[in-house]
């Protein structure tokens, strides 16, 4: 991607909270008055601890695209915007998206995704987001 195409871009990132969408909705209510695109992304990895024979059958990636694309779909009610592209990626959630946030507009999320401690104002990612990302960010509550 060109850094003019990149600048352009608002990254939002997603793991099918209820916060995650809420997340996807406002970017792109600013996408479209910025004349930006929006890239959805979700991560996935293997557990810490992953027995072989457990995993035989499980295709995390496979997971993880569903579940974007069920976020995707909620959020939109199965109209998403033609601006929107998707990808799924390897690896952890935070760096993944800092790594993302270099170069674009916006990087948007939610407060709180699925993993954590309940209570918590901010969850783990939003707070490495908020404090590394390499452009603005909007978390939203």
């Amino acid at each position: 991607m060109d850094e003019r195409a990149a600048a352009d871009r608002m990254v939002v990132g997603v793991d099918g909270s209820p916060q995650s969408v809420a997340a996807l909705r406002y970017a792109a209510t600013l996408a479209t008055a910025l004349g930006a695109s929006i890239e959805v992304v979700t991560t996935w990895s293997y557990p810490p601890v992953a027995d072989a024979p457990m995993l035989a059958d499980w295709d995390p990636a496979q997971d993880a695209a569903r579940a974007l694309d069920a976020t995707v779909a909620e959020a939109f009610d199965g109209d998403p915007p033609r601006s929107l592209t998707r990808a799924v990626v390897s690896g952890g959630a935070a760096k993944t998206l800092i790594e993302r946030s270099a170069g674009s507009r916006m990087l948007v999320l939610g407060s709180r995704g699925h993993g954590g401690f309940v209570g918590l104002v901010l969850g783990s990612v939003s707070t490495a987001c908020a404090a590394h990302a390499k452009c603005p960010v909007l978390i939203v509550h």
